[in-house]
C-alpha cells in the first residue's frame, strides 16, 4: 500500500511541474485584461515595429516573385 502512495505523490509533483506553465499563462493573460502579450497594436497615427517589419517581409516577398 506504502508504493501506491508514494506513486500518487510522485505523478501529483510531476503533474505539477508539467501544466505550472499553463497556469501561469492563464494567470497572466487574466491579470492584463485579455492581453496575454501587451498592447502590440498601433494606436493613431504610428505604426508598430512588428507591422513596420511584416509589411517590409510582404514588400519583399512581392518584389522577389515580380522580378521572376
Amino acid at each position: 500500500m506504502g508504493g501506491v502512495i508514494e506513486l500518487v505523490v510522485l505523478m501529483l509533483i510531476i503533474a505539477i511541474f508539467a501544466f505550472a506553465p499553463l497556469g501561469y499563462f492563464i494567470y497572466m493573460y487574466t491579470m492584463k485584461n485579455g492581453e496575454p502579450f501587451g498592447d502590440i497594436e498601433p494606436h493613431g497615427d504610428s505604426d508598430s515595429a512588428l507591422l513596420r517589419n511584416v509589411s517590409k517581409a510582404i514588400l519583399m516577398v512581392k518584389g522577389k516573385l515580380g522580378k521572376n
